[in-house]
């Protein structure tokens, strides 16, 4: 059931147009540099601290790691993230 879910999706982006972090739940992820990180589309803050955010996603989690991070804004679905920002990571949810 999934399957059809996951494919009902692909096709509703290139037949409607429309934008593919919306449709296929993803986060949409906007860094100026590596001082600032916006992210939309997430599900929620798992851990926070001033070295390591990580948000769970509809299909696992994102790891942010840095220093001196701060979260500035926390909104439902958005975080905005400021600090030394040093990497990003997608962990997948098992299959």
């Amino acid at each position: 059931m999934k399957r059809w879910g996951r494919r009902l999706r692909h096709l509703a982006v290139g037949v409607l147009d429309l934008p593919q972090d919306v449709v296929l739940e993803v986060p949409r992820i906007t860094m100026i540099g590596h001082l600032q990180m916006y992210i939309e589309n997430h599900r929620g803050v798992l851990h926070f601290s001033e070295k390591e955010l990580r948000l769970l996603l509809t299909n696992g989690q994102l790891l942010i790691t840095g220093e001196q991070l701060v979260i500035r804004a926390i909104l439902p679905e958005e975080v905005l993230l400021e600090g030394r920002i040093g990497g990003v990571k997608f962990l997948e949810k098992p299959q």
